[in-house]
C-alpha cells in the first residue's frame, strides 16, 4: 500500500529490528506452516540491503538498534559463546552503514545480543565477549541483551521457534545471570506475552537499578486460543502496564502490534490495511503505555521484518504518527528518537 509520508522531517531512531537469513531453515518447516513461519516467508532474507531499502521509503530514519534474533551464530565458539557470532556480524553491518557510502544513516548504531542468563555467574564471560565483539570495551556498539521469556500453555500462540520455559524471569539461575548485566552497565530487553507481564514487574522490582525495556507493548494476544479475546483481556493488560510503569527503571517499546500474535490486523503479511485503520486499532494500547510510562520512558519501534505481517514500513510509521498527532514537539522528539538514544547510549547519532 502506498501512502504519502506524514511528518517526513521528524527524526526517527528505529530501536528494534532484526537481520537474518532464514532461507536454509525454511525446508525444516513442513506444510501447512504456522502463521509465524508464513510471516517470515517473504522476509526470509533480511540483511543490510533489505533493511536499507525499507529505511529509504520516506521517513527520516537517522539510526537503528539491532535486536537479537538467533541469527548468524558461530557454532565453532561452543554452545555458550556462539551468540557472539551474531554481534560480530551485525557490527560489520554497522561499519558498512557508517562508511558514508549510504548517506548519513547509522544502521545498527546499537546492538542488542543474547547471552543465556541461565548460566548464572557464568554469563559474565559471555557478556564480556559480546562487548569485545561490538568494538573496543570503551566504545562498543554492543549495548545489552535480550533473553526472551515468551511462553504460553497453547503452543500454537507462538509457533515452533519459541520454547522459553514458564516463569523464566523468576528462576534463580536466570536472576544470577541477570545480575551480571548491572556490573557491566548493560541494558535488558524483555519479550514476553501479555499474561506474563507480572513476571516482568517482579523482575523490575527485584533489580530496581537495572535498565529494562519491555518490548512490543507487552504483546497483547489475539490469535490461537486467544482469538477474539483482545477486548476481553484489555483491562487485565492495562492494569499490569500501569503497575509496570510505576517501576522507574523500565521503559516500553511502542510497537510489535502488527505481529500475527496480536491480530491487529488479523490477516497478513502486509495485508494492505491503511495507516488510519491501523492507528485506530493500536491507539488504545499505545496511548495507555504512554500514559503509564510517560513520554520520557517510551519509544516507537518497527520490529521489522516481523511486523511486515500487518504493515509495510512506511505505513507502520504513518500509523504511529497519526496516534501522536496531538503531541508536542518535545514529546515527539523523545518518543521517536531521544529516548532510544538515551536508553541505548547512542546519543551521538542525534548530532548533525
Amino acid at each position: 500500500m502506498s501512502e504519502a509520508i506524514l511528518e517526513p522531517e521528524l527524526p526517527i531512531i528505529d530501536p528494534h529490528h532484526h537481520l537474518w537469513d532464514l532461507r536454509p531453515m525454511m525446508p525444516m518447516f513442513p506444510e501447512p506452516r504456522h502463521r509465524f513461519i508464513e510471516t517470515l516467508v517473504d522476509a526470509a532474507h533480511y540483511t543490510f540491503d533489505q533493511l536499507h531499502a525499507d529505511l529509504q521509503t520516506g521517513h527520516n530514519v537517522i539510526a537503528t538498534v539491532f535486536m537479537e534474533c538467533g541469527a548468524f551464530y558461530n557454532a565453532s565458539l561452543g554452545e555458550d559463546l556462539k551468540p557472539v557470532g551474531e554481534v560480530e556480524y551485525v557490527n560489520g553491518v554497522a561499519a558498512q552503514s557508517a562508511s558514508g557510502l549510504y548517506g548519513p544513516l547509522r544502521a545498527c548504531a546499537g546492538i542488542i545480543g543474547h547471552a543465556n542468563m541461565l548460566l548464572g555467574e557464568g554469563a559474565g564471560p559471555v557478556l564480556d565477549a559480546l562487548i569485545e565483539a561490538g568494538g573496543t570495551r570503551e566504545s562498543s556498539r554492543f549495548k545489552g541483551i535480550r533473553h526472551q521469556g515468551a511462553w504460553d500453555a497453547d503452543p500454537d500462540v507462538l509457533g515452533p521457534p519459541f520454547h522459553a520455559p514458564p516463569e523464566l524471569y523468576r528462576d534463580a539461575s536466570f536472576r544470577a545471570g541477570f545480575a551480571e548485566l548491572g556490573k557491566r552497565g548493560l541494558t535488558f530487553d524483555a519479550w514476553i506475552l501479555e499474561p506474563q507481564l507480572p513476571d516482568v514487574i517482579d523482575l523490575a522490582r527485584a533489580f530496581p537499578d537495572q535498565p529494562i525495556c519491555l518490548d512490543h507493548c507487552g504483546t497483547p494476544l489475539g490469535s490461537a486460543s486467544y482469538t477474539g479475546k483482545l477486548e476481553e483481556r484489555f483491562d487485565i493488560w492495562r492494569s499490569n502496564i500501569i503497575e509496570l510503569g510505576k517501576c522507574p527503571n523500565v521503559m516500553v517499546k511502542l510497537g510489535g502490534l502488527a505481529m500475527h500474535n496480536c491480530a491487529m490486523p488479523e490477516e497478513g503479511p502486509a495485508a494492505g490495511v491503511g495507516s488510519e485503520e491501523l492507528a485506530a486499532m493500536w491507539k488504545p494500547y499505545i496511548e495507555t503505555c504512554i500514559e503509564a510510562f510517560g513520554p520520557q520512558r517510551a519509544m516507537f519501534e518497527s520490529n521489522y521484518p516481523v511486523d511486515r505481517w500487518g504493515a509495510t514500513y512506511p505505513v507502520l510509521w504513518n500509523a504511529f504518527k497519526r496516534i501522536t498527532a496531538g503531541a508536542s514537539a518535545d514529546e515527539k522528539a523523545a518518543l521517536y528518537a531521544g529516548n532510544a538514544a538515551r536508553f541505548y547510549g547512542i546519543e551521538e547519532v542525534l548530532c548533525p
